[in-house]
This record gives C-alpha cells, structure tokens and sequence, in this order.
C-alpha cells in the first residue's frame, strides 16, 4: 500500500484547519498538493474519508478510525525527532499549549519573549480554551489546569498556586461604598461565574459559619470579562491573584474585607500525555514556567508568585 508520511500529515492537517487553503498554508505547500495527497491516500486505502461539498469538509466514519491511526503515526515519527534533539539537547519543533484566556494574557504571554531568547528553536502555538479539552483530540502537548485535577491518566507537574480576593475598584467603592462585613456584602453588585458554580462560593463565612455563596447580577464564563466589569466599575468580584496582581499593585483594583477572607489558593498545574524525559520541548516550557514562578530570573513577570 505504501502509505507515505506526506499523506498522513496532509489528511491531519485538512481536518484540524478545516479547509485545504489552512492546510496548504499550515503545510507551506500549494492546494492542489495538499488536494492530491488526499486523493492518494484515499485511493490507496480505497476509501472516501472526508465527505466535501462546497461549504464545508465532513470526516466519514472510516476517515475518523483513520485518524486516530494517522495522528498516533504522526505523533511516533515527532517523538522520534524529538529523542534525537534530545541528545544533542536543543529543544526544537512546534509545542502546542492550551490555557484559559486569563492565565494566557497574564502569565504565559510575558514569558514568551524569555522563553524565545532561551529555546529558539521551538516554535509556539498558543491557544485559548475555558474548557477542558481533549489533549489527544486537540493534539496539544501541554495544558495548563487551574483547580483539582480529575483525568489520572494525565502528567502533571505543580506550576504553582494563587491566591483568592475580593476586589472592586476605587471608583466602584467611592460610589456605592466599601461593605464593612460579609452582611454588607449581599447589598452590592457582585459579578460571578456561570460556569463552573463553585467559583460563586467565595472565601469568606456567612452569618451562618458556612462558606458564602453569591448570587450574581452578572455572569460571565471568563475570569478575564468579570476582571474587565470591574475595572470598569460595575462590581465586585473574587478573582484569582494571577490576573489581578498588577491591578492591585496599580491601584487599579482594591482588595475589601481583607481580614474576612479566607486563605483560599487555586492550583495550577501543567498537563501532558508524554514524558518529559521523551520530549525536550514540553520540559523546556514546564520547566521554564515553574522558574519563572518560583522566583528565578523572569520572577518579575509573574507578581503573583508568592
């Protein structure tokens, strides 16, 4: 049959970006390449595996069994190449990271510039998720998690843990005034998530001595829209250090009923299906995170990391 690498790669690439233009772009080869590879993996295997009209490209049930085959085959070749940069330890090739937008803006992409300078050779891909994926449906190489992890089939190394407050900004509070106690709390526009629920527990006791669950005038998904309508003045919210660290230090948002709150930290690990002694580029970026936020030379770009 001779199946050839180029073919797999070229079939991957048309379902990850949607489109033979992507592909062929993805791939630096012309769409008439790309469209021919496909025509000759299909012929090969003597099987249709995407289905095409003029609107989109659809997987056939055999196209998607196909997939899975094509991007383990893939992904053995990648590590393979990997195992030889590894001994001649220069990290190289495209690293795939996915994180919620919020730790995305204010943690990784500081660190982007440092971690370039150091490791040139690898490429980036960063992508933005406030959900958690799929790592091998997705083909990314690492994630970065934020509170428990559940999936025991996962790696994961501890980056580090944040911190939870109470925030509104100054023009917020010159308005409506600082609530003095957690009872003056539920007369004030309090901003939460829609998803997941636990976040709208906040780390402060009721009059009841239970943990104290807001009932939100806004939701939003994204730690990053709430932290925005407060800057904006509209609420108050509980967000995590890592997004608000230099809005505090700025004056831009005031952490209230300090002493109420509670020592609450969110955990934030790293998540990966291989083995960084296989794969120097996902080291390399583990490691440099956890530098970075355990206080060695990038400690400035991550305030948060106490």
């Amino acid at each position: 049959m001779n199946v050839t690498l180029d073919e797999l790669q070229a079939f991957s690439a048309v379902v990850d970006t949607g489109s033979m233009t992507a592909a062929a772009h993805h791939l630096n080869l012309t769409v008439s390449a790309v469209s021919r590879l496909l025509g000759r993996l299909e012929e090969k295997l003597k099987t249709t595996l995407l289905r095409r009209n003029t609107r989109k490209l659809e997987l056939t049930e055999e196209g998607r069994v196909f997939l899975q085959h094509a991007r383990a085959i893939i992904d053995s070749v990648e590590t393979a190449e990997e195992l030889m940069v590894a001994q001649r330890e220069t990290p190289s090739g495209r690293l795939r990271i996915d994180a919620a937008a919020p730790f995305m803006r204010h943690v990784i992409v500081p660190l982007v510039q440092g971690y370039r300078e150091r490791y040139p050779h690898v490429t980036l891909e960063l992508n933005t998720n406030d959900r958690i994926i799929d790592l091998l449906e997705s083909r990314t190489d690492i994630a970065i998690r934020i509170a428990r992890l559940k999936d025991s089939t996962l790696h994961s190394r501890l980056l580090g843990n944040s911190r939870m407050r109470i925030l509104a900004s100054r023009g917020y509070l010159e308005k409506h005034g600082q609530p003095r106690n957690v009872e003056e709390l539920g007369k004030h526009v309090l901003l939460g998530f829609n998803q997941p629920e636990s976040l709208n527990v906040w780390p402060l006791l009721g009059a009841d001595g239970e943990p104290y669950r807001i009932e939100p005038v806004a939701y939003s998904s994204s730690g990053e829209t709430l932290r925005q309508l407060a800057l904006q003045g509209v609420g108050i919210v509980c967000l995590s250090d890592f997004m608000t660290a230099r809005d505090r230090e700025a004056g831009r948002l005031v952490q209230i009923l300090t002493r109420e709150t509670s020592d609450v930290r969110q955990t934030i690990h790293a998540v990966y299906y291989r083995n960084t002694a296989l794969s120097s580029r996902i080291a390399s970026f583990v490691d440099y995170l956890i530098d970075a936020i355990g206080g060695t030379p990038t400690r400035e770009a991550v305030p948060w990391a106490q």
